[in-house]
């Protein structure tokens, strides 16, 4: 009778308690081996105190699909991307005159076009990849994560960087084949360092991919830390050696430069849903084979300011452009009286309205726009429309 009593108390214990499955906790849901994502991207931009209010609108369509390759074909640390790009519409700057641009979209012949194709492998432990293939550049170099709200092109990456190589360096509109490596170092440092076609060109660009490689290859690292804010350098340089571009000698110069770039949240934490984010950047360059000797941008990031529009973000930045001595002389030998430097402050702020929409008003002021009135500013207006969604 004891043992009998024994397996009833034991038996109503385990039916009163709550079992251990249901103590645990679920399980996180697996990503999806493939995913897909479509933007598309509408700005209208006008200069309000042009008499004609001249309005240019322009747009941007892309489909980006990535796969893991480990769980379909059981390749362990292999992941596959590509991405494709349409652009349509005007040209904003046409209102301005910049030597920088404006709006991050335009480009100056629409086309469809494969902009990445990638495939990259993990290595040193998954502490490490190394990734082969057409590869936009600022993904991973000279990139403010933080600035990446701002509609100015300076914000993306630096004018004395982006306005290097036959066909400018692997950045939109055109990447260009690359092999890049990124390690972490430490627990929270990092390296990574690539080797570029020094002439970009996609499937869909007139003259295609470059597989020649006649004009060098653009080599640049970047390090640095990540721990509470980003601090990182950066160095580029050509392996083709390059004429003044001043008096167009023959290749003898060394095309090269470097940056130094960093983050800061002022409050909350880097990347949180909620807080202001400082950035900071300052670039150089040999100032003989570029338009460019330098410039610097800064700004702030904030995010979920009002308890009622979570999604809501605002952003300011400024940013300059210095023209390097010999490039100020070409255009004044052409009638433009240039400044030393091209200067501009943005102001925006983007917020979703409903589930696949997000609306972004924009306002810039260039002060020194190189189109011959080197004294004069401008005001631009803008507004940009958001669409995206995905699956997967």
């Amino acid at each position: 009778m004891k043992a009998i009593h024994r397996v009833v108390g034991v038996a109503l214990a385990s039916a009163a308690a709550p079992s251990v499955a249901e103590n645990m906790p679920a399980p996180a849901p697996m990503a999806p081996a493939v995913t897909v994502e479509g933007r598309a991207v509408f700005d209208v931009m006008t200069v309000p105190t042009d008499a004609t209010r001249s309005v240019q609108a322009l747009a941007e369509g892309e489909i980006r699909i990535e796969a893991d390759l480990d769980r379909i074909v059981h390749l362990r640390g292999l992941r596959a991307g590509m991405r494709i790009l349409g652009t349509a519409g005007g040209h904003p700057n046409d209102l301005v005159a910049t030597m920088q641009g404006v709006d991050n979209i335009e480009v100056g012949d629409h086309r469809l076009k494969l902009y990445e194709f990638w495939i990259q492998q993990a290595i040193a432990a998954d502490r490490g990849s190394v990734r082969l293939g057409l590869t936009d550049l600022n993904a991973e170099f000279y990139a403010n994560d933080a600035a990446g709200l701002l509609v100015a092109p300076p914000f993306g990456i630096g004018s004395e960087l982006a306005a290097t190589g036959p066909n400018g360096p692997s950045i939109f509109p055109s990447t260009a084949l690359t092999a890049r490596l990124d390690l972490r170092v430490g627990a929270t440092g990092y390296f990574r360092a690539a080797a570029v076609d020094a002439k970009a060109g996609v499937l869909g660009d007139q003259s295609g991919i470059d597989f020649s490689m006649r004009d060098g290859a653009l080599l640049i690292a970047e390090a640095g830390s990540i721990r509470r804010g980003k601090l990182a350098f950066g160095y580029w340089r050509y392996t083709r050696r390059q004429g003044d571009i001043r008096d167009g000698s023959t290749a003898r110069l060394a095309a090269q430069g470097a940056y130094v770039l960093g983050e800061y949240p002022l409050t909350g934490s880097r990347g949180s849903a909620k807080g202001i984010d400082l950035f900071a950047r300052i670039g150089m360059s040999d100032g003989r084979t570029t338009p460019y000797r330098g410039g610097f941008q800064f700004g702030l990031l904030a995010r979920g300011l009002m308890p009622a529009r979570p999604a809501a973000q605002f952003s300011a930045g400024m940013h300059a452009g210095f023209l390097s001595r010999g490039y100020r002389q070409n255009l004044r030998d052409g009638g433009d009286d240039a400044g030393n430097a091209e200067v501009g402050v943005e102001i925006t702020c983007q917020d979703r309205i409903g589930r696949f929409l997000t609306v972004q008003p924009d306002l810039q002021y260039v002060r020194r726009p190189v189109s011959g009135e080197a004294d004069k500013g401008v005001l631009i207006f803008g507004v940009r429309l958001i669409v995206e969604g995905g699956a997967g």
